[in-house]
């Protein structure tokens, strides 16, 4: 999944949030995910640990994005039709830092 993040106060949603369904699962209170009441799709997810960031998943933003990928989550788990560019920082298994 390929997502980027802005300050919670700077996004902007031209239909409101009516369209939005937030889920936070019982196993992880701290987040929270909003996906689309029409179609089902992941827009967003926040952490209560950063409550001044929003999380977008990319795809939902219309281009030119201006979003390019900086650092791979998961390598470690990424199936054999995957390209993982050398270049990036990434982390085999979760976001705890570069590897």
């Amino acid at each position: 999944m390929a997502a980027t993040n802005a300050a919670a106060e700077a996004l902007v949603l031209d239909q409101g949030t009516d369209l939005l369904r937030w889920w936070v699962p019982t196993e992880e209170p701290k987040v929270a995910y909003a996906s689309c009441t029409q179609c089902g799709s992941s827009l967003f997810w926040r952490s209560k640990d950063r409550p001044s960031t929003q999380s977008i998943a990319a795809g939902t933003l219309d281009p030119p994005t201006g979003v390019e990928t900086v650092h791979a989550l998961f390598v470690a788990e990424a199936s054999d039709y995957h390209t993982l560019d050398p270049n990036l920082s990434s982390h085999p298994h979760d976001s705890s830092g570069p590897q």
